[in-house]
């Protein structure tokens, strides 16, 4: 995986399959895991954890891209693909999930454009809108009938 900035630089970042890793990660550029990696947290703008990549850490991202294993939560504020051989413990809060077949997830998922707020706020005011109050079409009982 590669991100091609402006300047045409590309940015390739890799821990290797027999690689392990530990600490808070923070990249600019995009990020790729065959190996493990454990700490508080992980921050990269477009991750990529491959089929024998093992992770126990919080996500911070744009993108993620999992084939392997995930322990932890996961915020991307683009999208996620799970792919079939994912392994997921954690919530995951982002616009877009994709989960493929053959998925293992266990966690909250919250989808929404605006992530600074909670999906049960942002739907309550949505039901909110525009809402039918049946007493307001019906007349009030006349007293003493």
């Amino acid at each position: 995986m590669a991100i091609t900035k402006g300047g045409g630089d590309a940015a390739n970042n890799i821990i290797g399959e027999n690689s392990y890793f530990t600490g808070n990660f923070i990249i600019n550029g995009s990020l790729r895991i065959d190996g493990r990696f454990e700490g508080k947290y992980l921050q990269a703008e477009q991750l990529y954890i491959g089929r024998p990549g093992k992770i126990k850490t919080n996500i911070n991202a744009v993108s993620v891209i999992i084939e392997g294993m995930v322990i932890g939560n996961i915020n991307a504020s683009s999208r996620v693909l799970l792919m079939p051989t994912a392994r997921i413990l954690g919530d995951i809060k982002t616009p877009e999930l994709i989960i493929q077949n053959g998925v293992i997830l266990e966690g909250r998922c919250t989808i929404s454009n605006d992530l600074k707020s909670s999906a049960k706020d942002l739907i309550d005011v949505e039901y909110s809108k525009n809402r039918f109050v049946p007493e307001e079409f019906v007349e009030p009982a006349k007293k003493g009938s």
